[in-house]
């Protein structure tokens, strides 16, 4: 089932994605829910972020180990932008760059969790772009500074809630231009392993995002259209602009 999210009126309301109609969701999310009777249309509706996490939990390096164990990063939720809003190039910063990364959405709270309790704990999964400051990141010694910044963290275009994660295609593209062409099966760390070792250190709640790591980065300037696709999730695009 492909959960979206997405403007009503004055709200922001969840529905459920089949072709171009987008029908209503009976039920939460998080807890127990269904596809409802009402429907509009895909094209009538601006598309949010799918999801409204109280944190982020980054990966570093899961495509380009060994390491002993996942390098934990935490971004601000309000690094988190929707399809097609613009990602602000901050002007500290000269070297920044995209990164896709498949995103756990989490939908039960996860702590100390086990290897085979972590797999319950998942809603679905969407496409992230992983945007990074890298001079900042690299100055800091790995902070996360170089990750936080508002509009850093693009999710969407819908969460996916059945999908095996294990080998998907991964790819970017800067103003239509093939940039990266990977496959999740590449990650050091599988999705159940990230939730086992990121719950002995933070309570992960639903609604929770958890980014799985990046084959690379990829320098993006204003003015660039930017574009994450993975397999069975869709195509994630923002612009770059300069902040104003």
């Amino acid at each position: 089932m492909k959960l979206v999210r997405f403007r009503w009126g004055n709200q922001a309301v969840y529905g459920v994605l089949e072709g171009e109609d987008i029908y209503s969701l009976d039920g939460d999310p998080f807890g127990e829910f269904r596809r409802g009777d009402e429907r509009c249309l895909l094209q009538d509706v601006r598309l949010l972020a799918p999801v409204e996490p109280s944190k982020v939990v980054a990966n570093g390096q899961n495509y380009h180990g060994p390491l002993e164990e996942p390098l934990l990063v935490l971004q601000a939720p309000t690094a988190v932008i929707g399809p097609m809003d613009p990602i602000v190039y901050p002007p500290i910063s000269k070297d920044v760059t995209l990164g896709p990364e498949l995103a756990v959405v989490i939908k039960h709270p996860a702590k100390n969790v086990s290897l085979q309790e972590a797999w319950g704990c998942v809603l679905g999964y969407t496409c992230a772009n992983d945007v990074t400051a890298q001079d900042l990141y690299a100055k800091d010694a790995r902070r996360s500074r170089g990750k936080t910044f508002d509009t850093f963290c693009p999710l969407g275009p819908y969460i996916e809630t059945d999908l095996n994660p294990g080998s998907l295609a991964i790819r970017s593209r800067v103003n239509e231009q093939l940039m990266q062409d990977s496959s999740t099966s590449k990650m050091q760390f599988n999705v159940a392993e990230l939730i086992y070792h990121y719950s002995k250190v933070v309570t992960l709640l639903p609604g929770d995002v958890l980014l799985t790591g990046s084959p690379g980065a990829i320098p993006i300037h204003p003015g660039d259209m930017v574009e994450i696709e993975i397999e069975g999730l869709g195509v994630l695009r923002n612009p770059v602009v300069a902040e104003q």
